[in-house]
């Protein structure tokens, strides 16, 4: 299976991104996670984009918040999947950060979730790389099956509380 790549611009974004990792975790797939600033280490941040694909990376995930540039700056350096985790930061509510990832120009494809959306980073990770992992694709289908029989469930309390 080929692994998942996780890049934060800070620190400050690991408590996003532990939400990324558990959700990894929990269905099995291999990831490897590192700090690298599209600013700041933009030397390091190439060279990881530039080596995932030999180095055996399936989807690449990068969080930033604030400039939010690092998905961009990653997806500019491979051809494989970019998804971006737009973080919020403390001047405009993470709108900035959601502008910054979406807007990239043709040619430079970069996948993005909601604000702060971690595990949706991770699933739709295991989405794609479930294109070509049954296996992966049947954990998929059952966590998918077990989050709809959980809203059934808390239905069914309210009904019996509101009809008792």
């Amino acid at each position: 299976m080929k692994k998942v790549g996780i890049i934060m611009g800070s620190d400050s974004d690991l408590p996003i991104l532990r939400k990324t990792m558990d959700t990894l975790h929990a269905l099995d797939i291999p990831y490897e996670c590192h700090i690298y600033s599209a600013h700041r280490t933009p030397v390091e941040a190439r060279d990881f984009a530039l080596n995932a694909r030999k180095n055996g990376f399936g989807v690449l995930i990068a969080a930033a918040g604030m400039a939010a540039h690092l998905a961009g700056a990653i997806a500019a350096n491979t051809t494989l999947p970019v998804i971006g985790i737009p973080c919020k930061g403390p001047c405009f509510d993470g709108m900035d950060a959601l502008l910054a990832t979406v807007m990239m120009p043709t040619g430079i494809p970069v996948a993005t979730v909601a604000v702060n959306g971690g595990a949706n980073a991770a699933l739709l990770a295991a989405q794609i790389i479930a294109v070509s992992d049954e296996a992966l694709a049947q954990r998929l289908d059952a966590k998918r099956a077990a989050d709809a029989a959980k809203v059934l469930e808390k239905d069914a309390a309210l009904q019996k509380e509101l009809n008792a």
